[in-house]
């Protein structure tokens, strides 16, 4: 990002700079580079050079304890930073913008400016100062993106922070998925942008880098960025070269073809996923260790949940405060570790549609609650585990320091512990865990051995490596703190050995440590002596024994300090080394982890173990929101029962008043067949859960005014891609369709949808829908699968007390003037809408839905019939008057242009038509 100097910013920038460096004889600031870089300081023209090669980053540029910024990327950070802006002298009659943070606090700002969106590159000292002849060598070690930054005071521990490579191929999508923290790699391929768009909103990525083609794909990339705030960069197209990124995934993975990665299909996927190493690689300046394998995946293989129906079914977070807090997996998580957390979050976005894996969860969580013991003593050894696959990650950049080393052993410490109670299980996937979980009990001797107990988080400070270790450490150490009585008891030694009682060692900066002789006793002085300096009244001399102690004292704490740097570094590699080990070792804790999570919530919770099939039968008995029953008190929650198949029961009508509990019975559905699939017991008395393959809500109303859509015109499209996506394995949650336009409009399109969904060879899905249009409760027996459901009200007078209770049957009423005197409307209100209910009740159209369904006329509503009730929502005209039209038309009196116009008019009104 940079300022125009010529737009009203960029001259308050300048102004700003002026007035900050007033009183100089250069206050003017130089905002843009010189076309001849020649003219620079020797230091600038350095920082050009880099900063030409990185011109679509910040440029953190280190000097001495600061990373300084000029130019334009002064004037950006310190906007988007608010630190003081200053001038630099810079060779050039104008002054440079110039800002600047310390070396030591710099994570913050950088952490600042990736949430802004913007991408930055560090420029690092790459010599010692000390040794270095003329300006110090510089160079680039890392740049840090939204979806790259490995900061953890950043993140979020319970949630990754995904980067994602989308490529566009025709009228496919390759799509590559990384999270370098984790050292988590997927990749697929994807056939629709809405299939792309559900992939995207599964994983939430930080970031998107993608070819150009994708930006014309269809799919709503400023929806990307501003609803969802994901940052997305167009890369250069040679990214995407197949040969460069074939052999991009070779080079990476050591293989010879990309069979042996099980992606050898996945021509599309990759190309995402080399682009997204070729990325990697060029941002994070390392070979990228951790990243040791890529796993395939299908789409298909898991339930599909849309944007939309992830928002409603609030899975991850509350619609409105974007909380944790009253969502599903707020009730769900108990898990002790933050690989723990991401994984439970990763099943709940990813719930199985594979019966036997499914089966293969509930198994684990059942023996896990038949041992509560086991289970509980198992999640006391999970807390004190710190985040493996985060903390390998950092020993695998080199940035671990030798604080996280220590946290990793102790870490490691838990698992022989773990592994022996988890021998006593059966459960085929505790069995798995325990075989995956190695000890790691050579890391763990490794770092115990070699690192000090309470290590100072600085690696180049000393005080890392534990006495014992390293001889050469020791003797340093040793010199730092016995230096003096070594002195002293060589200088006894020799008084002894010359019998010169007045022989002292004495020190000198310029000649260092020597034995001093008073010229009245040079005669004794020994022939191993050596002459080193001349006094006036006495010689000093250096031996052999004394050079060396010298030697080690002078030189010992620089010497303990770059040993002990060495040795850690040395240790941390071997840790690294063993990187495969490690991460399948923190996959089998991270799953022990939520299992053990889940089965602790199924007790407390009262869940119980469902049935799974494959037959589409939903059968739940005394089933209840598993949020809202944890978010009221006194155990008041009113349970009730679904029953839905793909036979006679397919559709379910519900009908109540609002605030009756329609929205929460149908959410409630749906979370807990999502539960059954994910593999968690439910909340309910029992429950026999046929396997769906996608959950689909259509669940209150907003405006999309960013984009121009009404309320109506949102829930229009949701409805659409409902439609043209459910299958007869889909479950479907439709609540109050058509309420956002006129009466007779509204109806006829929840008439029409639910026709739709009843045709088995259109759709056929299993669906529970809400309404107030209580009319269409004469379709049951109409349609073909359709039952009438309310919920149970009692009236006292004017008053009603909703039951909460679903019951066979449909509602009559609406209740509506009931609810508002609850809601408390005026009584002069209420009394006066009393009154407008009789007078319209004569224009009921109940009468005239009875009619479109009666035996006799043996014919359902067709949606001819709907296009004709909608004729004045749209505007539209008949085909014979535009058929007409034509036929007035008289062609040879018409000019081109009068011909033109009245082709163009005669087609909008087709478009409109159609």
């Amino acid at each position: 990002m940079s300022i125009d100097k010529n737009t009203n910013e960029g001259k308050n920038y300048r102004n700003n700079v002026v007035k900050s460096t007033s009183g100089t004889s250069k206050s003017r600031i130089n905002t843009g580079f010189p076309e001849d870089i020649s003219v620079l300081s020797p230091m600038m023209k350095e920082y050009v050079k880099t900063k030409e090669e990185y011109s679509d980053c910040i440029l953190f540029y280190r000097l001495g304890d600061f990373y300084e910024m000029f130019f334009e990327d002064a004037l950006t950070a310190s906007r988007e930073l608010e630190i003081t802006l200053t001038g630099k002298d810079c060779g050039l009659e104008e002054r440079a913008p110039m800002c600047g943070v310390p070396f030591h606090a710099a994570e913050t700002y950088i952490n600042r400016l990736i949430e802004k969106g913007y991408k930055v590159a560090i420029c690092e000292q790459v010599e010692d100062p000390k040794k270095a002849k003329g300006l110090v060598k510089r160079e680039v070690v890392r740049i840090v993106t939204p979806g790259t930054t490995l900061d953890t005071m950043s993140l979020d521990e319970s949630k990754n922070n995904y980067l994602m490579s989308i490529v566009s191929i025709g009228e496919h999508f390759g799509c590559a998925i990384a999270d370098i923290t984790t050292g988590d790699c997927f990749l697929t391929e994807l056939d629709k942008p809405q299939k792309l768009l559900d992939e995207i909103n599964k994983f939430t990525p930080a970031e998107i880098i993608c070819n150009d083609a994708f930006l014309l794909s269809g799919v709503d990339v400023a929806d990307l960025k501003g609803r969802l705030g994901i940052c997305v960069f167009a890369l250069d197209p040679w990214y995407f070269d197949d040969q460069l990124c074939q052999k991009t995934l070779k080079e990476h993975f050591h293989v010879g073809n990309l069979e042996g990665l099980g992606i050898g299909d996945y021509d599309s996927g990759i190309i995402a996923s080399g682009a997204l190493f070729l990325y990697l690689k060029e941002t994070q300046k390392t070979a990228l260790s951790h990243m040791a394998s890529i796993r395939p995946y299908s789409a298909e293989k898991y339930m599909l949940i849309d944007s939309s129906s992830r928002r409603n079914l609030e899975l991850v977070e509350t619609m409105r405060e974007k909380q944790k807090r009253g969502s599903l997996l707020w009730v769900l998580d108990k898990t002790k570790t933050a690989m723990g957390a991401r994984t439970l979050r990763s099943y709940v976005e990813q719930p199985l549609i594979d019966a036997e894996e499914i089966e293969k969860r509930l198994g684990a969580l059942e023996e896990l609650n038949a041992k509560p013991m086991d289970r509980d003593e198992i999640r006391e050894y999970l807390n004190p585990i710190y985040d493996l696959e985060r903390l390998i990650s950092r020993i695998s950049y080199k940035s671990a320091n030798p604080r996280d080393l220590v946290s990793f052993a102790s870490s490691l410490e838990m698992l022989p512990y773990i592994k022996q109670i988890l021998a006593e299980f059966n459960s085929p996937l505790l069995t798995q865990i325990n075989e995956d979980m190695d000890p790691l009990s050579d890391i763990t001797a490794l770092i115990r051995n070699s690192i000090a107990d309470d290590p100072p988080l600085a690696q180049k400070d000393g005080g890392i490596i534990r006495e014992g270790y390293n001889e050469d450490v020791d003797k340093f150490r040793r010199s730092r703190t016995d230096g003096k009585k070594w002195l002293s008891e060589l200088e006894a030694r020799e008084r002894d050995r010359t019998g010169i009682k007045s022989l002292k060692i004495k020190y000198n900066r310029v000649f260092g440590y020597s034995l001093e002789v008073t010229n009245t006793f040079r005669d004794l002085v020994p022939e191993d002596y050596i002459r080193k300096q001349t006094l006036t009244n006495a010689e000093r001399y250096i031996t052999q024994e004394l050079k060396d102690l010298e030697d080690l004292i002078l030189g010992a704490e620089d010497k303990l300090y770059a040993l002990e740097f060495e040795l850690f570094s040395d240790i941390r590699d071997q840790v690294g080394a063993e990187v495969v080990r490690i991460q399948r070792t923190a996959k089998a804790v991270a799953a022990l982890d939520v299992f053990a999570s889940l089965a602790l919530v199924a007790q407390r919770n009262n869940f119980v173990r469902p049935k799974i099939n494959e037959t589409g039968l939903i059968d739940i008995r005394n089933g209840r929101h598993p949020v809202v029953e944890q978010m009221i008190e006194n155990d008041m929650f009113i349970p009730n029962d679904t029953y839905l198949d793909n036979h006679k029961k397919r559709i379910s009508i519900i009908t109540g008043p609002n605030m009756a509990g329609k929205s929460t019975y149908m959410r409630q559905t749906a979370l807990i067949v999502l539960m059954a699939q994910i593999g968690s017991f439910v909340p309910a008395d029992s429950a026999n859960i046929g396997v769906v393959d996608r959950i689909f809500t259509r669940v209150g109303a907003s405006d999309d005014l960013a984009s121009g859509q009404s309320t109506f015109m949102v829930e229009m499209t949701e409805v659409a891609n409902i439609l043209r996506n459910a299958t007869s394995r889909s479950l479907l949650i439709l609540d109050e369709i058509g309420r956002g336009t006129s009466t007779f409009d509204g109806l006829s399109i929840a008439w029409a949808v639910i026709e739709h969904i009843s045709n088995t060879k259109l759709c056929g899905a299993k669906t529970l829908f809400a309404t107030h249009y209580h009319e269409l409760t004469e379709l049951e027996g109409k349609l073909s699968g359709v039952n009438n459901y309310c919920i149970a009200v009692k009236e006292k007078g004017d008053d009603i007390v909703f039951l909460r209770k679903i019951v066979k049957g449909g509602a009559d009423k609406s209740y509506g003037i009931q609810v508002a005197k609850l809601a408390g409307v005026p009584d002069s209100v209420i009394q006066r809408a009393k009154e407008l209910v009789e007078e319209l009740s004569d224009a009921d159209i109940t009468a005239a839905v009875k009619d479109l369904t009666a035996p006799k006329k043996k014919q359902k509503i067709t949606y001819d019939q709907l296009d004709m009730a909608q004729m004045s929502l749209f505007d539209t005209v008949q085909d014979n008057d535009i058929i007409e039209e034509i036929k007035n038309l008289e062609i040879g009196n018409l000019t081109p242009m009068e011909a033109l116009n009245i082709l163009y008019n005669l087609q909008n009104k087709i478009k409109n038509r159609w």
